[in-house]
């Protein structure tokens, strides 16, 4: 079992009144299962995909209802209780880091596919379905739900939502704000909600866009209503070797200049492919400097016209060789490595870490070549995959966490990354949000009149502050030495997030 963390010196008693009360208050709206509050129950919920991170809270609640829903928001909202809202916990920037005094709201019952319209190419769905689940159950009608982060097999629609998640076709397709069309859920206090609409417009203030990717803290979701396009006739693969980063990072910017728009456009350092060809046999080049795995999907024409630009764009822009799939079962093999580059992290590195930051895509090169200086300055290993057509950038840093001074060094190692990010005019986010895991790092990138903008609109929402606080918007207080995330003395300026 883990350590206390720094916050959480034991059993205090106001924890320990404050966790009585809500057990108490909840107890009657909720069957006993659906309530745990002892830790050995709780502390399955302790952390999210970020597990240097840890925090158990003072109970977890799993409703079966949208009525057990509100009723739960209500009680909270009475007593100033915080609330956590949780998926399936595969985040990966704590961004379902339970609170110390609060509760963790479980969605995981909320599971059921509601319906799905071919027709309109529609799906409703509730919010603890898995991201894979909607295009498994649309396949019977030659559709699918486009956005596929690496973990669509098991993350949910409602965590996509909070996450704004993209994956390996965002680049083409879109992230989920582009794919979804209708949210349903509560506000802080339990009132019910709904953003969006499935017709071409919406009455009034269109905030799908504010809601979606705000990290739960502005709202509690439980239906949503997604986009679903037709699957397309064909896809193939290239797999395009390069002998210097640069040029890999080039090839990059130049298909995007040539006027094509991949469905797919990844880039992996050697390392990260010698990582998953072990793993997987993917068939990679592991000479390669870098690799490119660039998809064309569409009509056969479309397809075999697109994949003959793109091989003459990378071989100008130094491919020294390239491998097209011949067939579905090659390109999904070309593929699986890149789907798999987390899990083979795993198998090289007792933990890793992985970051999330966009740069501009000319910029590739200029990211890579310094987080390889920094690999010297901290002392660590770092394996890189991108999605490369949008500059998005996963480090993935690897330590023990079973060593305090490499999770300093890994935590100031990603601080770094961040923060060259945005000097090579990028931002510290992509698609994993900021969770607790960058909340310093947002002092360098936003003003203290951004965040208060942002905190305007958080209250506006949630007055009393009480959905996932402490989380996203830093304070005034941790940005007051100038926004730095430098570690010094061995500790992070702000060492108030709970860890192991």
């Amino acid at each position: 079992m883990n350590a206390p963390s720094r916050l959480d010196p034991g059993h205090t008693n106001e924890r320990a009144q404050r966790r009585a009360q809500v057990v108490a208050e909840l107890g009657g709206l909720l069957p006993p299962h659906a309530l745990l509050w002892h830790s050995e129950d709780t502390i399955p919920y302790e952390c999210d995909g970020l597990t240097a991170y840890r925090q158990q809270p003072l109970a977890v609640a799993l409703p079966e209802t949208e009525a057990q829903i509100a009723a739960v928001l209500k009680a909270c909202h009475r007593l100033d209780i915080p609330v956590v809202a949780r998926g399936a916990g595969t985040g990966l920037s704590g961004g379902a880091l339970p609170h110390r005094m609060g509760l963790t709201l479980s969605l995981a019952k909320f599971n059921k596919i509601l319906a799905i319209d071919p027709l309109a190419r529609t799906a409703r769905v509730q919010c603890g379905v898995r991201n894979l689940a909607i295009s498994e159950a649309a396949k019977p009608y030659k559709l699918y739900y486009a956005p596929d982060p690496s973990s669509q097999i098991a993350c949910t629609i409602g965590g996509n939502v909070a996450e704004n998640s993209g994956g390996v076709h965002c680049l083409k397709y879109g992230l989920t704000l582009h794919n979804v069309l209708r949210v349903r859920g509560f506000l802080a206090d339990g009132t019910p909600v709904e953003f969006g609409s499935e017709a071409l417009d919406v009455p009034g203030l269109d905030l799908m866009s504010v809601l979606v990717g705000s990290e739960g803290m502005l709202a509690v979701v439980t239906e949503v209503t997604v986009r679903l396009i037709p699957l397309p006739q064909v896809a193939r693969c290239i797999m395009a070797s390069f002998d210097d980063v640069r040029h890999a990072g080039d090839a990059v910017a130049n298909v995007i200049a040539a006027g094509i728009i991949p469905a797919g456009l990844e880039m992996m350092d050697k390392p990260m492919t010698a990582a998953v060809d072990s793993f997987v046999q993917a068939g990679y080049d592991l000479n390669a400097a870098a690799i490119l795995l660039c998809e064309s999907d569409g009509a056969p024409e479309e397809v075999e016209e697109e994949i003959a630009r793109m091989v003459h764009v990378l071989r100008a822009s130094g491919a020294t060789s390239i491998a097209v799939s011949a067939d579905e079962a090659q390109r999904l093999k070309f593929w699986s490595g890149r789907k798999n580059a987390f899990p083979a992290s795993g198998r090289i590195s007792p933990d890793y870490m992985c970051m999330d930051s966009t740069i501009p895509r000319k910029r590739l090169a200029d990211i890579l070549i310094a987080i390889a200086q920094m690999e010297k300055k901290y002392g660590l290993r770092c394996v890189n995959v991108f999605h490369a057509g949008d500059g998005n950038l996963h480090p993935l840093i690897l330590y023990d966490a079973n060593d305090p001074d490499q999770l300093h060094r890994c935590e100031q190692f990603g601080a770094d990354i961040l923060e060259t990010s945005v000097a090579l005019g990028g931002t510290v986010t992509g698609e994993h949000g900021v969770g607790v895991e960058k909340l310093s790092s947002m002092c360098v990138q936003f003003s203290a009149n951004e965040r208060e903008q942002m905190l305007g609109v958080k209250r506006a929402f949630d007055p009393k502050e009480l959905l996932n606080p402490g989380k996203v918007i830093p304070t005034l207080s941790r940005c007051a030495e100038g926004g730095k995330m430098h570690v010094r003395g061995g500790l992070l300026p702000f060492p108030d997030i709970p860890r192991f």
